[in-house]
């Protein structure tokens, strides 16, 4: 069975109801399933998704720099575990029990080097990072300002928070921070004075968008709406770590801020090609989040192959042996970007308002290129393009809310190292002859309203839902 045909054959049977079949089960699971079927009724239900082989167009993982799929991250690490074999394979304990140990301290050492902070810390994911400094952090009568589009974790850290004001900004938008910054002073002199603080959370590469924080502009705001320094920024670098920056050292160190920053969130899990999340900050935040984050306090230390795995992927980057990817993604991008301009089917549908990129306007004016790209489609019409894309063995998962606002579905593309230009040529077509067949139909030249490959796909949940 080909991946396209396991993996719909997987979602169409994700999107059957199942409450109608479970009038005798216990009402618990009853009641968990019709929420359940909520999602399903709209063919929006998320399940585990089969994985695919090298013969999948790879538009979509996290493995921004090939060190994964190449196996040189897993050779790196096998290399580690040798070089150390008398390792103990657990942690046993938190930070401020047994878990300290000296292999630990060394890797978040050479770490925060590298990024030219005081302090690193350890997390079990990225997630779990941004959950720790906004619930140990930030105090009562404190406040937390955020992009309207931050991540979820941020969102769930806030959930945890403490902080007295949690109030949202429109999405990189400087006039906008400066406003809800004047309006935090206004409210409550504590903040002017200085006694009360304020966490400023942004993103570097954002997640769903792919633009670039204007992080030089929201930190000279800061500044001079609180001089003082209660206004401190914790920064999500997830998507730009290993991709921009000196030898992938992230946006910071690009825009020369690493000083200005008072915490920086890290992911492994990426660019990095392991799993975990590091906090970049100095020793009296990192106390903080010892004393008071409790996600932090009460979790066992990493153990060390996973310390290992992250030791490895930064080696990489410390080498410089990764510049060459970093190269290759700009390249990869810059070539989409061309390639789906002088397409003349895509000005046509993009002019009818059918599909979208905003990242293509005034790219060519831009230093770097994000690799998260996203395309932006009528509302369904993400699943119609999703649908085409893996059966043209492509993958790029669609998106549509909850995952990003009502009325911004689309297909979220991610450039890797390890894409060709034929691949990009490839994805290119297929997207354009998508449009075509979208404006056919909207001209009425078409024989059905939907799509060839989503009337496939419909037609195999149809028979799912018989079976």
């Amino acid at each position: 069975m080909s991946y396209s045909d396991l993996m719909l054959k997987s979602w169409a049977e994700e999107q059957r109801l199942r409450v109608p079949t479970m009038k005798n089960a216990p009402a618990f699971y009853r009641n968990l399933e019709q929420i359940l079927d909520t999602r399903r009724q709209g063919n929006y239900m998320m399940g585990l998704k089969p994985r695919w082989d090298d013969s999948v167009v790879d538009f979509t993982t996290g493995d921004f720099l090939s060190l994964s799929r190449s196996g040189r991250i897993r050779e790196a690490f096998l290399k580690e575990l040798e070089d150390h074999r008398d390792f103990d394979l657990g942690a046993s304990g938190s930070r401020v029990q047994y878990g300290n140990y000296d292999y630990l301290n060394m890797v978040e050492k050479e770490i925060a080097d590298f990024h030219s902070a005081e302090a690193v810390h350890f997390t079990n994911s990225g997630f779990h990072a941004n959950q720790a400094l906004l619930s140990g952090v930030p105090q009562p009568g404190d406040a937390i300002v955020y992009d309207e589009l931050v991540h979820a974790s941020t969102h769930e850290g806030m959930h945890l928070s403490l902080a007295a004001h949690k109030m949202s900004f429109r999405h990189n938008d400087p006039d906008a921070l400066r406003d809800v910054l004047t309006d935090l002073k206004t409210m409550q002199p504590t903040f002017a004075a200085g006694t009360r603080s304020i966490i400023i959370c942004v993103e570097t590469i954002y997640s769903m968008d792919g633009d670039v924080c204007a992080l030089k502009e929201f930190i000279q705001i800061a500044k001079e709406e609180f001089p003082l320094g209660n206004a401190q920024f914790l920064v999500d670098e997830a998507h730009s770590i290993g991709v921009i920056g000196d030898k992938g050292r992230g946006l910071c160190n690009l825009l020369g801020v690493e000083k200005d920053i008072a915490m920086r969130v890290h992911a492994a899990s990426k660019a990095l090609g392991s799993v975990g999340g590091m906090i970049l900050c100095n020793n009296t935040i990192r106390y903080m989040l010892l004393n008071q984050a409790r996600c932090v306090t009460f979790s066992c230390a990493p153990s060390f192959p996973a310390v290992a795995a992250i030791r490895c992927g930064y080696k990489f980057l410390m080498s410089g042996e990764t510049q060459k990817e970093q190269e290759t993604i700009q390249r990869n991008v810059r070539h989409f970007f061309k390639s789906l301009q002088a397409n003349s089917t895509w000005e046509e549908a993009s002019d009818e308002g059918l599909l979208s990129v905003p990242l293509l306007e005034d790219w060519e004016q831009r230093p770097f290129q994000a690799h998260v790209v996203p395309l932006r489609t009528r509302n369904r019409h993400e699943q119609f393009l999703f649908f085409q894309l893996l059966l043209n063995s492509m993958n790029a998962y669609p998106m549509a809310f909850p995952v990003v606002p009502k009325g911004q579905t689309r297909v979220r593309l991610v450039f890797h190292a390890h894409n060709t230009l034929e691949q990009i040529d490839r994805l290119v077509n297929v997207i354009c002859s998508f449009a075509r067949e979208m404006l056919d139909i909207e001209a009425g030249e078409a024989e059905s309203m939907l799509p060839i490959a989503a009337r496939q796909i419909y037609a195999m949940q149809a028979a799912a839902v018989q079976g």
